[in-house]
C-alpha cells in the first residue's frame, strides 16, 4: 500500500483552500449526506473523512467515485489537474486505516489503497470512459493522477 506520487511541476490551479472553498465542501458534504448520496459535479458522490497528516484532525471532502471491477470505490486525487495532489492523498497516505466514507447513506470505515501498474491502468481506462473530464486533468499536468480504491474493513 505505497502512496508516492509526487507533486507535478505543472498543472492547473490548485483548489483553493480559501473560506468560500470550505464553505462549499461543507454545503455539498450536508447535500450528500441529506440524500444519501447523489450527484456532485455530475458524479456519483460520497462524503470522504480523512485523518490530518500534521494535524490529526478529522477532515471531511466531498469526492466522486466511481465503481472498480472487484466492486470496491474508486475515487481520484485529482485538484482538477494540479501540480499538487490534493490535501486528502496525504491525509490518506499517512493514515490508510482510519478514513471512513458515507455514501447511500450510510457509513463505511473504509482502507485506502493507491492503485500502481497494470491495475491501475486498467481502472483509469475505466474512469476516463465514464468521465472524460478525468483525461482533460491528467493532461494538465506532469503528475500521474493517483487512483484510490477504498475497501471496507
Amino acid at each position: 500500500m505505497v502512496f508516492n506520487t509526487r507533486p507535478g511541476t505543472r498543472g492547473a490551479r490548485q483548489p483553493s483552500a480559501g473560506w468560500a472553498f470550505r464553505w462549499f465542501n461543507k454545503l455539498m458534504a450536508r447535500r450528500i449526506r441529506r440524500k444519501g448520496g447523489g450527484k456532485f459535479l455530475g458524479f456519483n458522490a460520497l462524503v470522504l473523512t480523512t485523518v490530518g497528516a500534521k494535524s490529526g484532525q478529522e477532515r471531511v471532502n466531498p469526492v466522486g467515485w466511481f465503481l472498480g471491477e472487484d466492486g470496491n470505490r474508486l475515487i481520484v486525487a485529482s485538484a482538477a489537474g494540479a501540480a499538487g495532489n490534493p490535501a486528502w492523498y496525504y491525509n490518506l497516505a499517512a493514515h490508510p486505516d482510519r478514513v471512513r466514507i458515507e455514501v447511500d447513506g450510510r457509513t463505511i470505515a473504509v482502507v485506502a489503497e493507491q492503485l500502481h501498474g497494470e491495475e491501475r491502468e486498467r481502472a483509469w481506462q475505466q474512469i476516463i470512459a465514464a468521465s472524460p473530464r478525468f483525461a482533460e486533468y491528467q493532461v494538465k499536468t506532469d503528475r500521474e493522477l493517483p487512483i484510490i480504491r477504498l475497501i471496507p474493513r
